[in-house]
């Protein structure tokens, strides 16, 4: 089969992509503009920008995977994702708001001091660093695929686009191109359903009525049949949905520089309210097409059996269709939507692991270093470096792509929530007790993880759990050392 057409799109939208981050991102006259869009952004844009950031190609490839697999049971974890926004909309954006914005961890120097700021802004870096690792190797799967290349040489070609437009567009730059791209791999995937249902299955809307499709529609998922151990290993049950989702979006919203930059970027609470809710909204339907998409898959192919496919994993099902069975041209329109949900994080990666090594590592050795804007750049094109060479780690990875990077989030996320609440709930908490506290948290989360009995839907809740109740129970003692020493 000729592929030229698609080669052709797929090369203009990658250069259409970086030249739009370039024009829309202006010029950068210091770093407020580079790494905070000037705090001048619309809301709406946030939003749509938001919802492309948290996307990546997770959502593209391994939730139709999943769904292929399983059902519709992820969803109620969106429903979760929309509670924890509302939560980081009421509680925590006010509180950043209060202070000198600079990074999400700013509002930890003020509650508690440096060494906090400090620690948090490594364990996002780390975290961050891990997790769009994954991302960015499965977008290197279809591209591979599609290309014949091996993976290093397609992950180059991804992070070169990406690095483009965010060294010299900056926060702006990424926002505007994230709003572009939104739209580009939603209608990617709608038009991908349209010609499964009207070209490669018989059945039509029909499929929806036959059993095996009726009960991979299933959404609710009760999960109280389940004996103990086994409820908290079901990922998709509908508390850990809810309860796990709620806390994953809180801290992944709320307390991660990758979104919460974004947020900063509207310059106004009211506006960043708006929306962080907003893209709650915004994703539930997302991830429902994305799911519709597996579903409709399997109605194609009709085998749980991978191997028939020549298969080795859930997350090549989509790209397999896209690259063998859709026509030349709207499979070159589709791969450039993937790569439309890929790029968006992994710029948006680049800009906030950027943003925050400079303002809450370097800048508390040398002040006037947040001010380089030279400095700014070559930090970026570093942890773009680094980003690639991280991606290398995942290729033989047998776990789907998307629980994966969901993990290595969990892992960290509920001791950083942690921290944040800490600030908020434990009003005579102090450093000395939340460092302790956070990284306890890290701790219990480690075994957690390793144990391998419970879900990753819970990994957030127990490391909030744990976080706080070692950060109240340290603050206790400060209290009866003060009324000990007013005693005396």
């Amino acid at each position: 089969m000729d592929r030229t057409l698609d080669y052709l799109i797929i090369t203009l939208y990658l250069i259409g992509v970086a030249l739009f981050g370039i024009i829309t991102g202006g010029r950068q006259k210091s770093t407020k503009d580079y790494f905070l869009g000037s705090q001048s952004v619309p809301w709406g844009t946030v939003c749509f920008s938001i919802v492309a950031a948290e996307t990546s190609t997770l959502t593209f490839i391994s939730i139709p995977g999943l769904a292929y697999l399983t059902n519709l049971n992820f969803l109620q974890v969106t429903f979760g994702y929309l509670i924890g926004r509302i939560a980081v909309a009421i509680f925590l954006l006010p509180a950043y708001y209060k202070g000198n914005i600079q990074t999400a961890y700013s509002y930890l120097e003020t509650r508690y001091g440096v060494k906090t700021r400090t620690f948090s802004s490594l364990v996002f870096i780390f975290t961050r660093t891990a997790a769009d690792g994954v991302r960015l190797f499965a977008t290197a799967i279809p591209l591979k695929l599609l290309l014949g290349i091996d993976y290093p040489y397609a992950i180059l070609i991804i992070v070169v686009v990406a690095l483009i437009y965010t060294i010299t567009g900056g926060l702006k730059g990424v926002i505007w191109v994230d709003v572009i791209q939104m739209f580009i791999y939603i209608g990617g995937a709608i038009i991908t359903g349209i010609f499964l249902l009207t070209e490669f299955i018989p059945e039509g809307l029909g499929i929806f009525s036959t059993v095996q499709i009726v009960e991979k529609l299933s959404i609710i998922n009760l999960g109280f049949e389940n004996e103990i151990g086994s409820f908290f290993s079901d990922n998709y049950s509908l508390p850990a949905g809810l309860l796990g989702g709620a806390f994953l979006s809180m801290a992944s919203h709320g307390t991660d520089q990758l979104i919460v930059q974004r947020l900063f970027a509207t310059g106004d609470v009211r506006k960043a309210q708006l929306a962080v809710i907003g893209s709650g909204v915004i994703v539930i339907f997302q991830f429902a097409l994305f799911l519709l998409i597996g579903v409709l898959l399997f109605g194609y192919y009709k085998t749980y059996d991978l191997s028939t496919l020549n298969l080795l994993k859930a997350d090549e099902i989509f790209p397999k269709f896209i690259i063998e069975s859709l026509p030349v041209g709207i499979s070159g329109l589709i791969i450039a939507g993937l790569f439309a949900a890929a790029i968006s994080t992994l710029a948006g990666s680049i800009s906030s692991i950027s943003s925050s090594t400079i303002m809450d590592l370097l800048n508390s050795k040398w002040k006037n270093i947040s001010e380089n804007l030279f400095i700014s750049r070559i930090v970026t094109l570093f942890w773009a470096v680094i980003l690639g060479l991280t991606a290398l780690l995942f290729i033989n990875s047998p776990t789907l792509v998307v629980e994966l990077a969901l993990s290595i989030a969990s892992f960290t996320y509920g001791g950083l929530l942690g921290t944040f609440l800490s600030g908020i709930f434990i009003k005579n908490s102090q450093e000395k007790n939340v460092i302790p506290a956070f990284i306890t948290g890290i701790i219990v989360m480690i075994v957690v993880i390793y144990s391998g009995k419970i879900g990753w839907t819970w990994y957030t809740i127990i490391g909030v759990a744990v976080t706080l109740s070692v950060a109240w129970l340290t603050s206790l003692w400060n209290k009866e050392r003060v009324i000990k020493d007013g005693n005396n």
